[in-house]
């Protein structure tokens, strides 16, 4: 280990005047090896590691909100509709897109992982064909949901909705089988241009497709009286405008010259390792995000469905807007992480997890702190009905719960996925929400006067334990260990590559430039 003289340059950097100092990555890790005392150093360490990582959860965190604020906002619109049609769109959106949001996502996820991890090692020309690759599994996968979007019906009513909401359900989810195919292109498409720490440009186009799309939905829902059916059509729309405005970035951005070379047949190249990473990622996401919907469809199975469904569905909704703010903090946390193991830089990477923890936590406790305040004003927001007002107050404190714990969870899920442990992960996730949390939930709902509540307990129970197994895990990680195996994983990737130039020069060339 070196001496305090050696380090000299790098702690001068740290006391100067300065209030967040300029340092490389490489620069911290042999100053974090030298273990400072001085807080003041530390300090200063924090600054420059939150400068890093607002600079990228800033935007991240506004293209997450605006991107999930087209469905919110069709919600709204569905909301003054009536009570059965927002109950219907409310089902199908989470019942049904909510089913697909959690596989495409989930897919997205080893996108970051490995696009992460090769940004952060410099083999860049590896991230276009990964994008690419990982476009073809996402539509493959858009074909086989898309029966489920058109017969979701029957579904509903197999599992215990009423005709009525069933009917109104399989409206919408008719109407939004566009943005399954638009979703399965933009997930690879923002994850790649995160993993290069392209995010400004996201959110000022994510952004203005928010603001074109409430627009037309006053105009489609309101003005030509298109109803439900109009509000699923124009969401599906305003997705295919950001998969069309990032495509355009994507092609004409200097930024993404080293990156994105064109479409290429070598996509199809070693696909089966990736598409292992994938259903890992998948299944890690999947039962994470169907926990929380599922809370929703068992809700619809109580006595007074619709205004069950009514009231925990803007319940989701604010939890949902929440969790895309974490989320949008998670996805830089996977890219910082990922791009220091692909550079090999362990103790950077550790710090940067102590880090995003510490500045989720507080935001947690604001947002918590809100919907306590607002709890009555922000249910009006969706429906003008007395009785699901009444219903929504009732469930805020229970909301309030689940937003303090939104906020530790979904940042140990981000380094889960910057660190590729998504396997490990999705057992976890198995365990805690499903053998624990869900049948508890389901005891104090149907067994026990609590209902909604009761349901709702069930899903805090399952996501603390959740949490805390996270925590226990992150704490006894051997990141040394970790850049190994992101070295071992680009490596293999290299393999493959290398394979494939060795195939062509022989003529055996399977697959071509598209």
């Amino acid at each position: 280990m070196g001496t305090a003289e050696e380090y000299q340059p790098l702690l001068n950097g740290l006391d100067s005047h300065s209030r967040i100092p300029d340092l490389s990555s490489t620069a911290v890790e042999e100053f974090l090896e030298h273990k400072p005392v001085a807080v003041r150093w530390w300090l200063r360490l924090v600054a420059w590691e939150s400068r890093l990582l607002w600079t990228l959860s800033g935007s991240s965190i506004i293209v997450s909100i605006f991107n999930y604020m087209l469905s919110f906002t069709t919600l709204m619109f569905c909301g003054h509709l009536s009570a059965l049609e927002l109950a219907g769109a409310s089902i199908a959106s989470v019942g049904i897109q909510g089913l697909a949001y959690g596989i495409m996502l989930g897919m997205a996820s080893a996108v970051q992982t490995v696009c992460g991890q090769a940004y952060g090692a410099r083999q860049y020309p590896a991230m276009g064909i990964i994008c690419q690759r990982a476009i073809i599994l996402h539509l493959g996968a858009a074909v086989l949901l898309t029966f489920l979007y058109w017969w979701s019906g029957p579904i509903l009513i197999a599992i215990g909705q009423t005709e009525e909401i069933a009917e109104q359900g399989q409206v919408f989810a008719r109407g939004i089988v566009p943005q399954l195919y638009a979703f399965a292109i933009n997930c690879p498409q923002q994850r790649f241009l995160q993993a290069q720490n392209i995010v400004n440009p996201l959110a000022f186009m994510s952004f203005g497709v928010f603001l074109v799309h409430i627009l037309l939905s006053w105009v489609v829902v309101y003005v030509a009286d298109y109803g439900l059916t109009g509000a699923a059509l124009t969401l599906s729309f305003s997705w295919w405008l950001l998969v069309i405005v990032y495509g355009i970035y994507i092609v004409v951005s200097p930024k993404c010259k080293e990156t994105w070379t064109g479409f290429s047949g070598k996509a199809f190249w070693g696909i089966w390792p990736y598409f292992k990473l994938t259903v890992a990622s998948a299944i890690m996401l999947c039962l994470e995000i169907w926990y929380s919907q599922g809370l929703v469809l068992i809700s619809g199975l109580l006595a007074n469905p619709t205004i069950a469904l009514d009231s925990i569905s803007i319940c989701m909704n604010y939890l949902n807007w929440d969790m895309q703010f974490m989320l949008g903090l998670a996805a830089a946390a996977s890219v910082r992480v990922s791009n220091e193991l692909g550079a090999g830089h362990a103790k950077v990477a550790k710090f940067s997890v102590f880090v995003v923890n510490g500045t989720s936590i507080l935001i947690s406790i604001i947002f918590t702190a809100i919907i306590l305040i607002f709890r009555v004003a922000l249910s009006k927001l969706f429906t003008s009905d007395d009785e699901v007002v009444t219903a929504v107050s009732n469930l805020t404190p229970l909301l309030a719960i689940s937003v303090f714990l939104n906020g530790i969870q979904p940042i140990l899920s981000g380094v889960a996925i910057g660190s590729g442990w998504q396997a490990v992960v999705a057992y976890v996730n198995l365990t805690c929400y499903y053998i624990i949390g869900l049948p508890i939930g389901c005891v104090l709902g149907f067994k026990t006067s609590m209902g909604v509540a009761g349901i709702w307990w069930g899903l805090i129970i399952g996501v603390f334990l959740q949490t805390v197994t996270l925590i226990v895990l992150t704490a006894r990680t051997n990141w040394t260990a970790e850049v190994e195996k992101a070295a071992e994983r680009l490596k293999r990737s290299a393999s493959a590559e290398r394979l494939k130039r060795s195939a062509s020069a022989e003529g055996l060339d399977l697959v071509t430039d598209i």
